[in-house]
C-alpha cells in the first residue's frame, strides 16, 4: 500500500484514493490532539484502526512516512493505555499491531492511567500552596484561601467521580 504523507496543515493525503483512511488518522489525530498527546499517536491509532490485518511496525512506518522513533513511541503509548495489542502471526518473529477498538474500555484506561495519577500530585501541590500562604494580615490572604478551597472541592470531586467513571464504563 502505499504510504501515507503529511501535507501543510493538520491534514493528511493518502496517495491513494483510500478516503476512509485519510479520514480515519485526521479523526484520531485530532482527537488525541484533544487529549494531550503526540500526533503520531493519532496517526498510527487512525491507521490501525481500519486495517483489516495487523501491522508491523515497519510497515506503519513507511504507510504513514514517520521515524522509527516516533512509531515506537507512539505504539508505547498506545500499549500502556492498552490502546493496541501485539499479535502473533505464524512464521513472522515482527511484533504485529492492532487496534482496540472497544471505546469504553479504552476511556476507562485513559482515566486510570492518565488522569487520576495526577489527582494525588494535585493535592500534594495544592497542600504546598496552602502553606506557602503569607502568614501576616496580607490584603490577599482570603482571596488565596478561597481559590484553594476551591481547588481542594475541585480535587475531592475529581477523586470521587472519575473512578466511579471509570467502572461505569469499563463494563
Amino acid at each position: 500500500m502505499p504510504p501515507i504523507s503529511p501535507t501543510s496543515g493538520n491534514d493528511l493525503e493518502l496517495k491513494t484514493d483510500n478516503q476512509l483512511e485519510i479520514e480515519s488518522i485526521d479523526f484520531f489525530v485530532r482527537m488525541m490532539s484533544m487529549l494531550g498527546m503526540p500526533r503520531s499517536v493519532g496517526e498510527i491509532y487512525g491507521l490501525l484502526y481500519f486495517s483489516k490485518i495487523p501491522l508491523p511496525m515497519d510497515q506503519i512506518v513507511s504507510r504513514l512516512g514517520i521515524s522509527l522513533g516516533s512509531a515506537s513511541q507512539g505504539l508505547k503509548t498506545l500499549r500502556a493505555l492498552k490502546a493496541v495489542r501485539t499479535n502473533y502471526v505464524p512464521g513472522d518473529r515482527r511484533d504485529h499491531y492492532q487496534a482496540e477498538t472497544e471505546f469504553r474500555r479504552l476511556f476507562a484506561n485513559f482515566i486510570k492511567e492518565e488522569i487520576m495519577p495526577h489527582m494525588e500530585s494535585a493535592r500534594d501541590r495544592i497542600d504546598r500552596m496552602e502553606n506557602s500562604l503569607p502568614k501576616s494580615d496580607d490584603e490577599n490572604e482570603e482571596f488565596y484561601k478561597i481559590r484553594i478551597e476551591k481547588l481542594k472541592r475541585l480535587t475531592r470531586a475529581g477523586s470521587r467521580l472519575l473512578p466511579a467513571l471509570a467502572g461505569l464504563l469499563k463494563f
